[in-house]
């Protein structure tokens, strides 16, 4: 990022010159389905940021090219969640983060395609078609932000932001050997996002630095009074300070290396971090957490519910697609979501339904807050002893494109490693490092407490030029 803004302040470039380099982009890898939408005022926007920096009046973000992941809505602009049912639809305001953006003068290019409405590990679900990894277009990018993740990974913009409920940053940041960020519960506002499930959604950078991270976090994140969830917790500048100071002690999860779920380069590769940071002068130890096989059960049960609330809204006569066949009231809101939901969204919205209704909560919902609290309670006393957690963010590399479709408990358990962090409500960061036999990209998980994005950051750093060497 400060190379090109080194280059727009010496007159090398202009950031029209940019924006027009990565339509092209876009154009030439149309075939990924990463974009949704390409704005088309884009190139005017860019005139205007030339402008700013002719005047020496621009912002933090002068000459940088986004893209939004299509949940994220922008006024006078396109929303649909990737969902027949909004297809068509403008937003009549801008979210938080998107206002925080453009008012440091980033240039949002499009917006990319999702998994319907963040609901999917593999960008499979979308009304508007899968999208394909760029690394192989055999495979998925991973969901449910994987078009914002091919988007970074094939060059069709600077960084993308997208939104993490259980993992839909971190993910396919791992598939597509990119950075994703997942902040804590409360770092940056939801207003605006369109709501999965409204206690775990977080939006966050899919980044090729730390530093560009750094940098987006600083600009999104902070007290909103449109989100009343979100802390009031100073943001530091955290892509000032970068360095890190000290030797760290760091935890895995012991039953990371010893599921046979986990691919064996994978497990390999952790290993051979592990060593490297022992090597440096770290501690890296083993610890056990007992409640991994109740994370994902947990994690879907409290976001079903959620999502069952959520989507409730879209009914057929606020907004949004209504079925041209309906007669009546009744029939409006049969036929509007039977016809515009998918079949994934459509068996999360009954399942939640189901785990809400009468009989039924004090034995799956309420089970599961307690569980949550559990998860939440261990993992942060393991965070009391230790800097740092270290695990895979996903169990596998990138799989084939319908592969999982059919099985849904299998494509639920894509998110064992990403959801702990998530139902903890803490931040964590999926770090790209290197490649396996097939050329697909691996990447490794490093968790943390509650605010403590400057360290991870400043670890995450460190971390990556250790696994070069």
């Amino acid at each position: 990022m400060s190379d090109i803004q080194s280059d727009l302040k010496q007159h090398k470039t202009t950031v029209v010159k940019i924006t027009e380099q990565y339509l092209q982009n876009i154009k030439a890898n149309a075939h990924l389905n990463a974009f949704n939408e390409v704005f088309e005022d884009v190139l005017v926007k860019a005139q205007d940021v030339d402008t700013k920096i002719k005047e020496g009046k621009e912002g933090k973000l002068a000459g940088i090219v986004l893209a939004i992941k299509d949940n994220i809505c922008y006024k006078d602009h396109q929303v649909s969640a990737s969902s027949k049912i909004l297809d068509g639809f403008t937003s009549i305001y801008s979210s938080t983060v998107v206002e925080r953006l453009l008012a440091e003068d980033a240039i949002i290019i499009g917006r990319c395609n999702c998994d319907e409405f963040a609901m999917g590990a593999s960008n499979e679900t979308s009304y508007f078609g899968p999208v394909k990894n760029h690394a192989d277009e055999t495979k998925v990018p991973g969901g449910s932000s994987g078009g914002s993740a091919v988007a970074v990974q094939a060059g069709m913009c600077h960084a993308a932001i997208g939104t993490d409920t259980g993992g839909s940053i971190r993910q396919p940041a791992a598939f597509c050997g990119v950075i994703g960020l997942k902040p804590t519960y409360g770092r940056v506002s939801r207003y605006g996002l369109i709501a999965y499930a409204s206690s775990f959604d977080q939006a966050g950078p899919i980044t090729k630095s730390i530093e560009d991270a750094a940098l987006l976090l600083e600009v999104m994140a902070g007290v909103d009074d449109y989100d009343g969830m979100v802390a009031n917790v100073p943001v530091p500048a955290y892509h000032k300070d970068l360095e890190i100071t000290g030797k760290k002690k760091i935890a895995y999860i012991s039953e990371a290396l010893n599921s046979p779920g986990v691919d064996p380069q994978l497990k390999n590769l952790l290993s051979t971090q592990i060593e490297k940071l022992k090597n440096d002068g770290h501690v890296v130890e083993p610890v056990s957490f007992e409640f991994m096989d109740y994370v994902v059960p947990t994690y879907y049960i409290l976001t079903m519910a959620e999502a069952s609330s959520n989507l409730a809204r879209y009914d057929g006569v606020h907004y949004g697609y209504r079925s041209p066949n309906a007669t009546d009231l009744e029939s409006t809101y049969k036929k509007s979501r039977s016809e515009g939901f998918g079949k994934e969204v459509k068996r999360r919205i009954m399942l939640g339904t189901f785990v809400l209704s009468a009989g039924y909560y004090d034995a799956y919902y309420a089970k599961a807050q307690k569980i949550r609290r559990m998860i939440r309670d261990k993992t942060n006393q393991i965070l009391s002893e230790y800097d740092f957690i270290l695990t895979p963010t996903a169990p596998t590399p990138a799989f084939n494109i319908g592969e999982n479709m059919q099985d849904p408990i299998v494509m639920y358990l894509a998110d064992i490693f990403t959801v702990q962090a998530s139902l903890a409500g803490i931040p964590a960061i999926s770090l790209p490092i290197g490649n396996n036999d097939n050329g697909l990209p691996l990447a490794l998980q490093v968790i943390t407490k509650s605010f403590g994005e400057a360290d991870l950051l400043k670890f995450s750093k460190y971390f990556l030029e250790l696994s070069k060497n």
